[in-house]
């Protein structure tokens, strides 16, 4: 959109606007659309994880300053591009890393760490609730992180009053409701048939943890369960004071049910219908697949969850992507620095990856693992970042980059295989976050992986913050048509003149990544030795 900064002044003014916040792996963003989708405004905050006793966290003063500053950037912008700052907005959005734990008392005091999606420590939960249910718990899931902590015996379990994610909280934050979007709530537990917790899986959990004399019953510690479109809460007097330090936010201003970024890259990409696909690619890297039909069976490496509207999806999801890339380029960066260059962090990236297109197709015999965290779609409950190259590798900057981006969705395909040998059709597979805004580069390189065409949109790197925002808009549409469909109005509303490029398989790549793939698999065995030989 060509922007007409007084008709946006008037936008901004009469709210016709949606806000959406996601809180990333290594980023908060917040961003300003119209109810049309067009891009206004975006704010930023950079912030990591920390590991502490054992654990991936962030601390809830991360998480409340993070948005704060977050929103601030966002306001700046605002201020200065359009000479305005908005005291309201039509509807707001949260959307965050999915999954994790975040336990609370009828105080709401957190009764432990928060820990994220990215511990692989609930391996004896996952494999002994995946076997009671006939379903499987990834050891991501909420629950898992539940049951281990009953097996740990550990002190807090019994002064459990909520358990929710991480939009959840900042969610109950602004409006005071411990609710839940769909998408969300099938990485906290199995849904069922009535786009609910799955009832017969709540009674089996109670009956087996019931040995343990717990105080409470799942059903009363778990969030709400709501749809798209859903009534999720108004923004409360607290809430607009936590979130604008300023003051000049006012309450009143309907939010849509939370989502997790699963269900927000299902909407930037417009992947939520039957036989559509989407990958989404930052910190970790997923690729969703909406399903025609239910699998013949249970795969421990794959994850059935929920599109944001309760359809099922079968999700290939790999702990670590770009985090290895990004260590990287920070070694060059500081390499740049030591001879007076300054870069910036776009040019770098864009200019590194073009370097991988001259490359061996195989990468020349370099290999990579981005092991910073546990893996358990290769069986690795922790990581160890490693480059291996034999001694008559053609060991060249081309090929280094061409190794660090194949090893960033290598596991990926493993995954895929899974769910080509259930015959699960794709008519269109989307790509969206970081690694895809940075370069073309990128897309082509797992399409020739995948064996399958992928498409990006030209909003791909805005993400899942434009895709909550987006629900945000449907909150506002829904709610004058509760019969408006959210497929159709993304359809007619959203997507209907929105642009995308197309990377097709290349056949000489797609040979050289599968004999880098072979050499990949067999691999993997150093990273289990390194795991073992060195804590």
């Amino acid at each position: 959109m060509k922007k007409n900064i007084e008709s946006i002044k008037v936008i901004i003014r009469e709210a016709k606007t949606s806000l959406g916040i996601e809180l990333g792996s290594t980023r908060i963003k917040a961003v300003l659309i119209d109810l049309e989708g067009n891009l206004l405004a975006t704010g930023n905050h950079s912030w990591e994880n920390r590991l502490e006793d054992g654990y991936w966290t962030y601390h809830l003063d991360d998480i409340i300053n993070g948005i704060q500053e977050c929103y601030e950037d966002l306001i700046s912008s605002i201020e200065k591009e359009y000479e305005i700052i908005p005291e309201k907005y039509g509807a707001i959005g949260i959307s965050a890393m999915m999954h994790g734990y975040l336990a609370f008392d009828e105080n709401d005091e957190l009764l432990t760490p928060f820990r994220t999606w990215r511990n692989t420590t609930t391996k004896e939960a996952s494999e002994i609730l995946s076997d009671l249910f006939d379903f499987q718990i990834p050891q991501r899931w909420s629950v898992a992180h539940l049951y281990q902590a009953i097996l740990n015996k550990e002190e807090h379990i019994n002064k459990i009053a909520h358990i929710t994610t991480l939009a959840g909280f900042v969610h109950y934050l602004l409006t005071g409701k411990k609710v839940l979007g769909i998408g969300d709530a099938s990485g906290m537990f199995p849904i069922g048939t009535t786009n609910d917790y799955d009832n017969n899986l709540l009674d089996i959990f109670d009956d087996n943890a019931a040995k343990f004399g717990l105080q409470w019953k799942i059903r009363e510690i778990l969030p709400e369960v709501i749809n798209a479109g859903d009534d999720a809460g108004y923004l409360s007097e607290e809430g607009a004071k936590i979130l604008d330090m300023s003051g000049t936010l006012k309450a009143g201003i309907p939010l849509c049910p939370p989502e997790g970024d699963a269900g927000t890259g299902m909407i930037a990409t417009n992947s939520i219908t039957e036989r559509t696909g989407n990958i989404s690619a930052g910190t970790s890297i997923f690729l969703m697949a909406v399903l025609e039909k239910a699998l013949s069976k249970r795969y421990p490496q794959l994850d059935i969850v929920s599109t944001p509207d309760g359809k099922p999806v079968a999700m290939v999801h790999c702990n670590n992507c770009t985090a290895d890339i990004d260590a990287w380029l920070k070694v060059f960066v500081q390499l740049l620095q030591a001879f007076c260059c300054v870069v910036d962090t776009h040019t770098l990236y864009f200019t590194l990856f073009q370097k991988a297109l001259y490359a061996n197709t195989d990468a020349g015999g370099l290999l990579s693992y981005n092991f910073l965290s546990g893996e358990h779609l290769v069986d690795l409950e922790e990581g160890r970042p490693l480059f291996v190259r034999m001694p008559d590798a053609e060991f060249t900057l081309e090929n280094f980059m061409r190794s660090l981006l194949y090893s960033s969705f290598a596991c990926l395909r493993i995954g895929l295989e899974i769910l080509e040998a259930e015959n699960v059709k794709l008519d269109r597979l989307l790509g969206h976050g970081g690694l895809f805004k940075s370069s073309k580069v990128a897309a082509g390189f797992i399409a020739s992986a995948l064996n399958c065409p992928v498409s990006v949109m030209e909003s791909a790197g805005e993400g899942g913050a434009w895709g909550i925002a987006l629900l945000a808009a449907y909150r506002i549409a829904h709610e004058r048509d509760s019969r408006l469909p959210l497929s159709n109005w993304l359809d007619a509303e959203i997507f209907a003149n929105l642009k995308t490029r197309t990377e097709n398989p290349d056949s000489y790549d797609a040979k050289g990544f599968e004999k880098y793939f072979d050499l990949y698999k067999k691999g993997l065995n150093i990273e289990k030795t390194a795991i073992k030989c060195i804590s």
